[in-house]
């Protein structure tokens, strides 16, 4: 079936919620947004703290809960019958986990991409210590991240910035030039203290939602396909989708792709009990 025939009549919720990754702000869906909302979608991108137009100082972030305030924020506001599908990338998967641990009932189904899909009681530092420390994408990740200490050496970071000229390379190795140059003026530090809380999720919250994961294959150096496949594994979803010749930020590189799998998403039925 043609995406464009698709549209929005089959989906049980008209409305995304887009959740962006460490670094990252809204700006960073702009074409997810345009092709969302031209399939007929209400679509909505959330800065959070200390991201994007947000005004907050990184470094003074001492929390997961005070990270993903905006995001709770939004969800409070929603109308109670009213739900959405989410969507989150890189760390935003941790984000809206704890959204769908806190509000269940508004989400109808999750969507991670390539993004942190933890277990309960893992951290997303946890996560990425997995990773072998001789991998190209090791190495790598040890260079392009830059450790600010606003409190001093002694204690432990405050955030976690980037060498802008590692940016292409890590994030953006398929990603048109206009977009890496988007990115490397609109990126922001990453809060440290919420990376390294352990997140706390049940069953009966965060497991009652339809989880779906997008897989960026090849070129995916940030949370490579091996730590894609571990989190998969650990936790499964309902459904994984695989998104080929992807960097880490598919909605750069890939965004049709993505734009199609996301619609298809929206459409899967409503599983009916026997």
């Amino acid at each position: 079936m043609d995406v464009q025939e698709l549209k929005v009549e089959g989906a049980d919720t008209k409305r995304f919620v887009l959740v962006h990754g460490g670094g990252f702000g809204a700006w960073c869906w702009y074409k997810t947004i345009t092709l969302l909302e031209k399939h007929g979608f209400q679509v909505d991108a959330v800065d959070l703290t200390g991201s994007g137009v947000s005004s907050f100082d990184t470094n003074n972030i001492t929390s997961l809960a005070q990270y993903v305030k905006p995001l709770l924020h939004f969800f409070d506001t929603l109308k109670p019958t009213e739900k959405v599908i989410l969507v989150g990338h890189d760390f935003g998967g941790a984000c809206m986990s704890y959204a769908m641990e806190m509000f269940p009932s508004k989400i109808s189904k999750a969507v991670f991409i390539s993004a942190a899909m933890l277990a309960n009681g893992q951290s997303t530092l946890d996560l990425f210590n997995q990773q072998p420390e001789s991998s190209y994408e090791y190495d790598l990740m040890e260079q392009v991240h830059l450790f600010l200490y606003a409190n001093g050496k002694k204690n432990p970071p405050t955030a976690v910035d980037f060498d802008r000229s590692l940016l292409r390379d890590f994030f953006f190795n398929q990603s048109p030039p206009k977009d890496v140059a988007l990115a490397s003026v609109s990126m922001r530090p990453i809060p440290f203290a919420p990376v390294v809380e352990k997140l706390h999720v049940s069953e009966k919250n965060y497991g009652s939602i339809r989880r779906f994961y997008i897989k960026t294959m090849e070129d995916d150096y940030a949370v490579p396909v091996c730590l894609q496949e571990a989190m998969i594994k650990s936790n499964p979803p309902e459904q994984v989708f695989q998104l080929k010749g992807s960097d880490h930020a598919p909605f750069f590189s890939r965004p049709q792709s993505l734009n199609r799998i996301l619609v298809e998403i929206s459409q899967i039925p409503s599983k009916k009990s026997s």
